[in-house]
């Protein structure tokens, strides 16, 4: 039959068979316009089951006559394997790839257009035959490729992301390496061994590349909902939490990489303490973070009080926030002198000054106690 509206096609022969026999289905008179039907059975063997196209070498017919339709327009074989960067594909298009113009085609859908909706009898999502056409089609992946790339899609859809831990195994039998899957691809990648084709796959998944990166990315999100719940400061205790968030830990442990010399191991980079900077530039003060925290807590108080208060005569035993804010207001204007000058700075800015009289009576008392043999370290005072 020369001119076939449906053609039933084993992917048996030589590819030039195989395109022949497409090109009957496609043929048709100018001006005639028709809808063109290849019915393409797969047999599956035991224990595979519907849908598992990517890796099911089952579906080796389907391979073989979708790379035959591209030798008549690879345009529109192509377009199927185009997901959006977020690893859905563009609304509305489904596995239909666009209207195409084929042979004196307009490009509108109208006579002429060759469009390309590929179904099948159990539903396949569009990513999953993006990801097939991609990875078999264009470029005739392994299969351990193919079940790494499935795994990473059905991941990606579950929980939103590609943070898989390294030691995560996943699959029906939970026997397939995913999380060293994943790093191994991140060495291939960081070495430039990693085929580019390899690195737009995963990229359309949203590929994590530097896991340390995409962490720090998330703590600084929390970061941020945090200083929003209090005063625009990051000084919390180490053990806080936000959201189920270890907000503390996070922060203690950028703490202390912010005390190594830039360019040693373990340093934190200018990048990062530029991140958290912008968030509170006291993040990470010279002084105790104890301090700092009492301090943003004055300020709310401050700034509660729409900035009338004497804090000469606020009690000893005023409690806000959980902190004992009159007896540290008054260890500060009793210590002024031992505090530094950014200390003395931010103070000011509140309204605490230093009152003289309750300096000379601390320093009397530490003049005692040294005669006594008592030596105190100087710290800033809480």
């Amino acid at each position: 039959m020369p001119n076939a509206d449906s053609v039933l096609l084993q992917g048996r022969g030589s590819m030039v068979d195989i395109v022949q026999a497409i090109g009957r289905a496609l043929r048709m008179k100018p001006g005639e316009g028709k809808t063109a039907s290849l019915i393409v059975p797969v047999f599956l063997k035991a224990g595979e089951q519907p849908g598992d196209i990517l890796e099911s070498d089952s579906y080796g017919p389907l391979v073989r006559i979708l790379s035959a339709l591209r030798s008549h327009d690879a345009r529109v074989v192509e377009a199927l394997a185009v997901p959006q960067k977020s690893g859905r594909r563009t609304t509305g298009r489904g596995a239909e790839a666009a209207a195409l113009p084929g042979e004196g085609g307009s490009g509108d859908g109208g006579a002429g257009a060759f469009t390309l909706p590929v179904r099948f009898q159990v539903p396949v999502d569009a990513d999953v035959l993006a990801l097939f056409v991609s990875s078999r089609v264009l470029t005739s992946e392994s299969q351990f490729w193919r079940e790494g790339i499935g795994h990473a899609r059905r991941w990606f859809d579950e929980t939103g992301g590609l943070d898989v831990p390294y030691s995560a195994m996943v699959g029906e039998s939970g026997n397939f390496p995913l999380g060293k899957w994943l790093s191994d691809r991140r060495t291939e990648h960081s070495s430039g061994e990693l085929a580019r084709h390899r690195v737009m796959m995963l990229d359309d998944l949203g590929m994590i590349w530097s896991v340390s990166d995409a962490r720090f990315e998330a703590g600084l999100d929390w970061a941020r909902v945090w200083a929003k719940g209090h005063g625009g400061s990051l000084a919390c205790p180490a053990r806080a939490s936000v959201g189920g968030y270890a907000i503390g830990t996070w922060l203690s442990e950028l703490r202390s990489a912010a005390q190594v010399p830039v360019g040693e191991a373990g340093a934190l980079t200018p990048r990062r303490r530029a991140a958290l900077e912008e968030i509170d530039p006291w993040w990470c003060p010279a002084w105790p973070i104890v301090w700092q925290r009492t301090y943003a807590v004055a300020r709310q108080w401050w700034l509660e009080s729409d900035g009338c208060v004497d804090w000469t005569v606020l009690p000893v035993d005023t409690v806000f926030e959980g902190e004992q804010l009159g007896r540290w207001a008054k260890a500060q204007r009793a210590g002024w002198a031992e505090l530094d000058q950014e200390q003395q700075d931010l103070l000011s800015a509140i309204g605490i000054e230093e009152d003289q009289e309750l300096a000379a009576a601390r320093a009397a008392a530490c003049r005692a106690a040294v005669g006594c043999g008592r030596v105190r370290r100087r710290v800033p005072p809480r």
